[in-house]
């Protein structure tokens, strides 16, 4: 048995983190304390106001433990990673984690490329952003490619220099193929200053030059070109619109401010990059009836512990309680000094006013709308939790196989965290070991591929201590959902045996008319009612997991009728065939003519006719 006041007695002086737990020993709360010992006792001090929730918490308390650190600073690392991890009720929670885009200019390549990306890692590229909006990165992208021309491909470059033809953008002028040498490295280079400076926010020489651009084309009466220089004038003039807010230092800053209503906050945060706004995003936060400023420092902590880019100033309304730590954590994590202020008057003070208005309108306007959103997502998976008896289903995967008379079988793999579907997650799966009709066969590849990747890449960051996050497979479900019954089941159970991992599994059984009727789960199947949030929740996931198998196995179905008889032919490509599709107008005209006449097409020369008329006669021979 656990006695709370002789523990309490044993509590050290020390830094340290400490986690409650209930009755049916879940983890309900964790904090981080200077001394443990001093801190938890306040829990349980009768003469101490702690407010409704966290009294309803303390009586729910059966036994508690605690981690000793070395420092304060560890024990905030520490208690961000556990919270993260476990999620506890009681803690200020974000309802969602998000993920911004970044502009990445590939700098440690010969010939540097521009990406969209969603991390930023440590391998000499430079990084523009966040931003809060993925269409205006992706017009971002589009606009620089067409006014810099610098290539897209994967190409490793100089090494394959002239191995391929050069491809679409080189055609339609939107690349200098460096892939073909028809570039200098130096001139490249030249163009990849000219969009660091256009990124930089230095856009008004490249409008002057558009601008002349534009003039001479029409003098020259080349009205298409003047059109699209015009075109991409207006382009840059909507980007440099979008940043509004300017600061003469050209620092990056987040301004930070939350509103609160009982239970209800909101967290606003405006995001400034080089100076300049480039946009804010918004964070519905579950709070067990702390204070203000608990609640700022909860959001502070949880919101930099997933997020890579952290500004040199974080500006805030009020002040908080363990500031001093924060900014040394923040700044570690930076590799510079960070700063937490609490600006009184001026510019910065307004911003934050700014701040704190919006996350006002976005709690008034949005509550009951989050509410509802709140329910068909994570009321939904709690609902599943409690069908299933499983402390957590907080990420799902869902599998499906696909196959028409065992051609071409596919597996697919969608995920859902929180009740909501996380594409980046999705896997496809082409069943290579398995023939004909077999879905029970093709069920058990699929999920043997996917662990085993997974635990080998677990492996290999173990042994490069890397983040969990930097794998594609490494994160494993709380649940696995297969779309079928009994046997659907069992293959999956008999697969994670092998393996020797324990991750539920259940499967979603369908009625005669092929909709979701209940789940099939510990040998038993378990209704659910039609009306609940957790079926809809259930029938969405298998919907979703059935639609990315169909549209998988229908791309390669595309692919595998596009394929002629003439892709057999060395020396024929996919112009020549089409350019003697078009000539000939059929196969069996092909096959009747004359090396002379094979040679007469447009592309196509006395080799590569001579090797035509040869695999028709030879094979007809």
């Amino acid at each position: 048995m656990f006695c709370i006041e002789e523990e309490l007695k044993k509590l050290p002086g020390k830094p340290g983190v400490y986690i409650m737990h209930d009755a049916e020993d879940t983890i309900i709360y964790i904090g981080k304390a200077i001394s443990l010992k001093n801190r938890v006792r306040q829990y349980f001090q009768s003469s101490r106001n702690l407010g409704i929730k966290k009294e309803q918490m303390v009586e729910q308390i059966a036994r508690f433990e605690y981690i000793v650190t070395d420092s304060e600073l560890e024990a905030l690392v520490l208690e961000c990673n556990l919270i993260k991890e476990h999620k506890p009720k009681y803690n200020t929670m974000l309802t969602d984690d998000k993920t911004y885009p970044f502009i990445k200019v590939t700098l440690q390549e010969e010939y540097p490329r521009i990406q969209i990306v969603r991390q930023m890692k440590k391998d000499k590229a430079k990084y523009y952003g966040p931003y809060t909006s993925g269409l205006a990165v992706k017009d971002v992208v589009e606009l620089v490619t067409k006014l810099y021309h610098l290539r897209t491909c994967n190409r490793n470059l100089p090494k394959d220099i002239k191995k391929e033809r050069p491809c679409l953008y080189y055609q339609i002028h939107q690349c200098e193929a460096p892939c073909q040498g028809y570039i200098s490295k130096e001139e490249y280079h030249k163009k990849v200053e000219e969009l660091i400076s256009f990124l930089n926010g230095n856009h008004k020489e490249i409008l002057k030059e558009l601008e002349q651009k534009m003039l001479s084309a029409s003098e020259e009466l080349r009205f298409e070109d003047a059109a699209q220089y015009r075109d991409l004038i207006e382009s840059v003039k909507k980007i440099a619109e979008r940043q509004k807010i300017t600061d003469q230092h050209g620092e990056d800053k987040d301004v930070i401010a939350v509103a609160q209503e009982n239970d209800d906050v909101v967290a606003q945060v405006f995001f400034i990059r080089g100076g300049k706004m480039i946009g804010r995003d918004h964070f519905f936060l579950h709070t067990a009836g702390e204070e203000k400023a608990v609640v700022l420092s909860s959001f502070i902590k949880q919101f930099y512990a997933g997020t890579a880019m952290i500004p040199k100033e974080i500006m805030i309304e009020s002040e908080i309680e363990d500031r001093v730590i924060i900014e040394t954590w923040l700044s570690n994590r930076r590799g510079t000094k960070v700063q937490i202020r609490v600006p009184k008057k001026g510019t910065k003070e307004k911003l934050v006013e700014l701040a704190k208005n919006n996350a006002r309108l976005v709690l008034e306007k949005d509550k009951e709308r989050l509410k509802r959103e709140e329910g068909r997502t994570i009321g939904a998976v709690k609902e599943i939790s409690k069908l299933l008896n499983l402390s957590s289903t907080q990420r799902m995967e869902a599998y499906d196989i696909s196959n028409i008379s065992g051609f071409l079988s596919v597996g697919s793999m969608v995920v859902y965290e929180n009740g909501k579907p996380k594409r980046s997650d999705y896997r496809k799966f082409r069943i290579k070991t398995v023939e004909g009709s077999n879905d029970y066969a093709s069920m058990e590849e699929v999920l043997t591929r996917r662990f085993e990747h997974g635990m080998e890449e677990k492996q290999q960051q173990e042994e490069k201590n890397q983040e969990e996050q930097y794998g594609s497979f490494t994160k494993f479900p709380d649940l696995i959902l297969m779309d079928g019954g009994k046997g659907q089941v069992h293959s999956a159970l008999s697969v994670l045996e092998k393996l020797k991992l324990e991750i539920p599994v259940c499967g979603m059984v369908k009625d005669d008319k092929h909709r979701t009727r209940g789940l099939y789960y510990q040998n038993q199947e378990i209704p659910i009612e039609k009306d609940s949030e957790a079926f809809r929740l259930i029938t969405r996931i298998q919907d979703e997991a059935h639609r990315f198998a169909i549209e998988y196995h229908r791309s390669l179905r595309s692919k595998n009728q596009i394929h002629s008889v003439l892709d057999e032919i060395e020396g024929i490509g996919p112009a020549r065939r089409k350019a003697l599709m078009k000539h000939f107008m059929g196969v069996e005209k092909i096959k009747e003519a004359t090396v002379e006449e094979l040679a007469e097409v447009s592309s196509m020369n006395e080799k590569s006719a001579q090797a035509v008329y040869d695999f028709f006669h030879k094979a007809n021979a």
